[in-house]
């Protein structure tokens, strides 16, 4: 093979299916053979032209999981035929004061995978051999795509809450984010309670882990939660400012709100119900490649797994489609041999 397929988009959902020359990776890169790409909502930054230059082809896709099939010099204790995972963020500089101080999830100077550089919605794809995670042999290429962004995700966010074992967490929304936030509080031991619109979701939510659900259509979340206890932490996934602003009140005290999703809107919140208890609202974006490890070592011990929706790599565009239109149940990933 000298050539390899790639979905490039430009503008906004201009996909076109590419033949692209191989080329050797440059120092402190590797090249990956792309087994499997997770279809995920932040693909938009990409696909919608939200990014500097919308008209420059990207390929988007940061849910990769491949094998290293070439090493740029100086690369160290990377080979050949290595199982690796590539999430959002590409790999940090090593340099920057934010990786000088060990933030490196800020790093200045941090491609962002299928934003700033080239993606999974491809047969191959280029790395910084520093933003590489080692995917264990237990977890299929399918299972662990998702696991490399939307499971990382939920993962830090619980790390992040500090909620000790035996405490009650609740996790709004069951879809891409929250179905995988369920399994993964269940797992870490606490008590777990779903929040969303309807009752529709609420049997899946109890298979998942969940041991309460509260129908934010139908009562007061907040209420709700204070009846139970209070809540050590809320991960909030929805996008819907507003009501994430209706869950502040169900926050025991020292309580942690740790926002995930991105509404368009604002969470508003009145300063008592921060003051008084010392409340804390924060975000979380994802963690460093290490981190990755422990989330996907986490997931394989714990069986921690994604609901998958699987299309072959020549159906991206569809996929894409799908995933926006809300109708993935709940995570879509792109097979790349197929």
């Amino acid at each position: 093979m000298s050539t390899y397929r790639a979905f490039e988009v430009t503008g906004s959902r201009q996909f076109r299916l590419v033949e692209r020359e191989i080329t050797h990776p440059e120092p402190g890169h590797v090249r990956v053979r792309v087994e499997a790409c997770g279809v995920c909502h932040t693909d938009a930054l990409a696909a919608e032209g939200r990014r500097a230059d919308p008209q420059a082809p990207m390929v988007p896709g940061h849910e990769i999981v491949g094998v290293i099939d070439a090493v740029g010099d100086g690369v160290r204790g990377r080979h050949i035929g290595e199982r690796v995972g590539v999430g959002f963020l590409g790999g940090q500089c090593g340099q920057c004061d934010g990786c000088r101080r060990g933030d490196f999830v800020n790093c200045s100077d941090q491609p962002l995978v299928g934003t700033t550089i080239d993606g999974g919605y491809a047969e191959m794809v280029h790395v910084r051999s520093s933003g590489l995670v080692r995917v264990p042999d237990g977890l299929s290429p399918v299972d662990a795509a998702p696991l490399l962004c939307a499971g990382l995700a939920m993962y830090q966010a619980l790390q992040q809450a500090q909620a000790r074992p035996g405490t009650l967490v609740a996790v709004q929304g069951i879809g891409g984010l929250g179905h995988l936030g369920l399994q993964y509080a269940a797992r870490l031991g606490h008590r777990v309670a779903a929040v969303a619109r309807g009752t529709a979701k609420a049997e899946l939510a109890h298979r998942l882990g969940a041991d309460h659900y509260i129908d934010s259509s139908a009562q007061d979340p907040a209420q709700a939660l204070q009846e139970l206890g209070g809540a050590a932490a809320i991960i909030a996934t929805a996008t819907s400012g507003a009501s994430m602003t209706a869950l502040v009140g169900g926050l025991a005290n020292r309580g942690h709100l740790v926002i995930v999703g991105v509404p368009a809107d604002p969470v508003s919140v009145s300063t008592p119900d921060l003051i008084f208890g010392g409340r804390v609202i924060s975000g979380s974006l994802t963690g460093t490649a290490i981190e990755n490890e422990d989330n996907l070592a986490f997931s394989l011990r714990r069986r921690i797994r994604p609901m998958t929706e699987v299309l072959p790599l020549s159906e991206a565009p569809k996929a894409y489609e799908h995933m926006m239109a809300g109708d993935a149940r709940f995570r879509v990933v792109l097979d790349a041999t197929a």
